[in-house]
């Protein structure tokens, strides 16, 4: 990993002209921008695909990128999250589901009852997340798939940390307003089939 600052900038401007520099930039980044696009979109196949897209075309545009005293990764993660967003855009009409979400994997000896909750409610939470305005959905994944602090999740989006702070909180409200209206839904339905 890239110790210093100084050092990434000087990898990203020998970049700009030797293709070697700029695969080192890949293998540092290659990981955490596909866990990014992973999680906002939860296909490992698109997932490789759209990954394949961002370094390619950050290749390409790597001549004209300007430091602007932000990190790298933050170039990066911008150009990710607009493939992301017009992937959403595409395939908005169209309900795919992956293999691996078919499966039902739980432990040998666990209730199926409970396994089937336990699915059920991660993927109540998963439609709550969904339903959230893209930067929200941003925000969350940055935050708890890949791991970063306020700070750095404001280099990303082009915020102050406190703006994130602030975003992070009003986020966790609507997600929480998002689940106990599912509930009210599920328990409204209960007591029509009850009568």
């Amino acid at each position: 990993m890239i110790d210093e600052l100084s050092d990434e900038v000087q990898l990203v401007e020998q970049a700009k002209t030797d293709p070697e520099a700029f695969g080192k930039l890949y293998e540092i980044y290659v990981e955490k921008i596909y866990n990014y696009v992973y999680y906002r979109i939860g296909n490992r196949q698109d997932a490789e695909d759209l990954t394949a897209k961002v370094f390619h075309r950050a290749l390409n545009h790597i001549p004209n990128y300007n430091n602007k005293g932000v990190p790298f990764a933050a170039w990066l993660y911008r150009i990710a999250h607009n493939l992301v967003a017009n992937w959403h855009r595409d395939h908005k009409r169209r309900k795919v589901v992956a293999l691996e979400q078919v499966t039902l994997s739980g432990k040998k000896q666990e209730n199926p009852h409970h396994a089937a909750e336990r699915s059920n409610e991660a993927e109540l939470l998963l439609a709550a997340i969904q339903k959230l305005p893209p930067e929200r959905q941003e925000l969350l994944t940055l935050k708890f798939a890949e791991k970063m602090s306020n700070a750095e999740i404001g280099q990303v989006m082009g915020r102050s940390e406190g703006a994130i702070k602030s975003l992070y909180h009003r986020t966790l409200v609507s997600l929480k307003e998002l689940l106990a209206e599912h509930k009210n839904l599920v328990k409204a339905f209960e007591a029509d089939d009850d009568s």
